[in-house]
């Protein structure tokens, strides 16, 4: 990388920062020092400036199967058996960590059921707070021995970024075993450059991804740019950065990306409709035609009836849908105003006629998705 490339470093009060199980455990088990040291001197060095830091570690699983030598490889472990070594493993992760730190390390496990319910949600906003009022250290994962499947993030990029809105963070620091994202994968492509800023994350961006090659990493670069797209559409600046050498978070604390950049919406979306693109679950999908998708997207408007050509999934009143146009294309998504079942008998319907259609005692809206209710994707 040249140095001309470098851009300049975001000014922070607050910074979420991901450590990867690779940086974690490189050689697949237990908890090495070897790429930790550097990360918990560029934290120790923000905190003495004021600044506050909070910690998202993998690597419980690793940690947990150094205990046991006839453990299969981690990409051969079952769901129970990944559960019992992650259980094994978060003290013995946690030790790791505050042995390299002088103050108190707290160890914070979520779910995404502690992201999607809102008093879950406060609560974990709660704690974090209080924590870093006392000085202490907030070591965050995802809660792998008990979440279930659909009840997991999945990979701690993600949760990394759902963290840093939760904390009203304005840094995002994802150190992976890249330099930052490149316009081809450089481990296949020796002519591939590195991409020193991104503006917005679009499908072009999306395309430079690549998959995760380890057994024990859960993520890869795709991960990576979801959790970036996450966090700088709430207005988090994000920076993509190789944790195994010092240089770049030197370089970051100096002033200076060495690595990729992802800038922060100029426009972020508010909490209430972040927490429903992001967090809320669909439970269907609306399919619109052509003059309801403009109506949406360039109008702003609500989703009426007569815009609905197309339904799936089986909702209630109050649920989160997904809507896309009759060409597939993903618009957003909104809190739906009626059940799947009365949606399809009103589709294609003028609102006037919604009452007469329902049946009777049936609370009637002259919308289905109302604008407030919607976010759409790229808003």
């Amino acid at each position: 990388m040249n140095s001309h490339a470098f851009a300049p470093a975001p000014s922070w009060s607050r910074a979420v920062i991901k450590v990867g199980s690779q940086l974690v455990a490189p050689d697949g088990r237990g908890c090495s020092t070897a790429h930790l040291l550097g990360i918990a001197q560029f934290i120790q060095r923000h905190r003495r400036r004021g600044q506050d830091v909070i910690l998202v570690s993998s690597g419980a699983v690793a940690a947990g199967l150094s205990t046991d030598p006839t453990a299969p490889a981690p990409d051969q472990l079952s769901i129970p058996q990944k559960q019992a070594y992650a259980a094994i493993g978060q003290s013995r992760l946690m030790q790791h960590w505050s042995r390299l730190f002088d103050v108190p390390c707290a160890q914070m496990l979520l779910t995404y059921d502690d992201l999607q319910r809102r008093n879950r949600y406060v609560n974990a906003q709660n704690t974090v707070s209080e924590l870093l009022e006392m000085g202490v250290l907030p070591v965050v994962n995802e809660n792998d021995t008990v979440a279930t499947e659909e009840l997991r993030v999945g990979d701690n990029d993600n949760l990394a970024a759902y963290v840093a809105v939760l904390a009203d963070a304005d840094l995002l620091i994802i150190c992976s075993d890249v330099d930052g994202l490149y316009d081809a994968d450089p481990r296949v492509h020796v002519d591939a450059s590195l991409v020193p800023v991104v503006e917005t994350i679009d499908r072009e961006i999306l395309a430079m991804a690549g998959a995760a090659r380890s057994g024990i990493s859960t993520g890869g670069m795709r991960t990576k740019l979801q959790a970036a797209e996450k966090a700088t559409q709430r207005g988090v600046n994000t920076v993509l950065v190789n944790g195994r050498t010092t240089e770049p978070l030197d370089a970051l604390s100096e002033g200076t990306v060495r690595g990729t950049l992802f800038k922060r919406s100029a426009s972020p979306l508010s909490a209430r409709k972040h927490w429903m693109l992001h967090t809320l679950p669909s439970a269907g999908r609306l399919v619109v035609d052509a003059g309801a998708a403009r109506a949406l997207t360039e109008r702003g408007a609500s989703l009426l009836p007569s815009g609905i050509v197309d339904v799936t999934g089986d909702f209630s009143r109050g649920d989160a849908v997904d809507v896309a146009g009759a060409n597939g294309a993903a618009l957003g998504k909104g809190i739906t105003q009626y059940s799947a079942a009365d949606v399809r008998r009103i589709r294609g319907a003028q609102s006037h006629e919604v009452p007469d259609i329902l049946e009777e005692g049936t609370s009637a809206t002259d919308y289905v998705v109302h604008r407030d209710d919607m976010v759409l994707h790229g808003s």
